[in-house]
């Protein structure tokens, strides 16, 4: 079993002492959120591989060498202000803590996420065009792989869309990005990929794969089930135990909280030593093992 922690929160930044819990009493339980009363409970034993997804790796950082499962960590870098990402660090300390992590895991087990692309009056082409080469440049021999993405229309990101003044990114925007983007990472010796994007951009050296593949996996875990499928996206079945509604980067773009009100209230009721990331179990819970 894969574990994604988390694409629906950012576990790593705001919940690590929970997710550490966790880790120390061997299971975790995870709710439903199209199915509230259904709880699959998770034993960290059948667990073969963690993707950690996060903005924020300081947090955990000085327990990673504590976790004895295989890791692989996707960290989100954007070039936005706080009128896009309110909540988001300093990019400095990002900066600094991917350069730790490349330490204590290996480059082949860190990537970095610029993702998502959007254009505005402020963020243009030629904005993302020296926030990238400043990226490849301060990441030159130290990272290997860059993941990338551009914007997608989710519910949350409608009702935000005006005030991001967002406008259409075309495929000939994405091509010209494509290209100097491309050629940036050429001269650094980093890989890109486009992340679960129609357009194609081969020719500009951005290879066109899923974030986690199949035979990813098989060589991180040294193991392969027959079973682990590949989701719509093409990446490997990853189990996420992460809760909608509990992020508070609170980032302009993010389709997770998509009822913003709510984040507060659910992260008064997150309590670090429940085996559930938000509340507790219920009498009336269905709680079933998940294989």
């Amino acid at each position: 079993m894969i574990l994604n922690v988390s694409g629906r929160t950012d576990i790593v930044a705001f919940y690590t002492p929970w997710f550490l819990n966790r880790l120390k009493e061997g299971f975790v339980d995870v709710r439903n959120p199209f199915y509230p009363k259904q709880v699959s409970r998770i034993y960290f034993q059948d667990v073969d591989l963690i993707v950690f997804c996060t903005k924020n790796p300081l947090p955990i950082l000085p327990y990673l060498e504590t976790i004895e499962i295989p890791i692989l960590f996707q960290v989100t870098l954007t070039p936005y202000k706080q009128d896009i990402e309110p909540n988001v660090i300093e990019k400095t300390k990002i900066i600094e803590s991917i350069q730790k992590l490349v330490e204590i895991l290996g480059a082949d087990r860190v990537y970095v996420r610029y993702d998502p692309i959007l254009l505005n009056d402020t963020y243009t082409i030629e904005y993302h065009k020296k926030a990238f080469e400043k990226l490849c440049t301060l990441f030159d021999g130290t990272i290997e792989h860059i993941i990338l993405s551009f914007m997608d229309t989710y519910t949350n990101v409608e009702k935000n869309q005006k005030e991001m003044r967002l406008k259409e990114i075309t495929d000939e925007d994405m091509r010209e990005l494509g290209s100097i983007f491309g050629s940036i990472s050429k001269k650094h010796n980093i890989t890109l990929q486009l992340c679960y994007e129609s357009i194609d951009l081969t020719e500009f050296g951005i290879l066109n794969t899923p974030c986690v593949t199949k035979e990813q996996a098989f060589e991180i875990t040294n193991k392969k089930f027959p079973k682990w499928k590949a989701r719509n996206c093409g990446c490997v079945e990853m189990v996420d135990i992460g809760a909608y509604n509990t992020c508070h980067h609170l980032c302009k773009y993010c389709y997770a909280n998509y009822e913003e009100k709510k984040v507060e209230q659910n992260r008064h009721e997150h309590n670090a030593n429940s085996s559930l990331l938000i509340g507790e179990l219920k009498s009336e819970d269905e709680i079933k093992v998940r294989q």
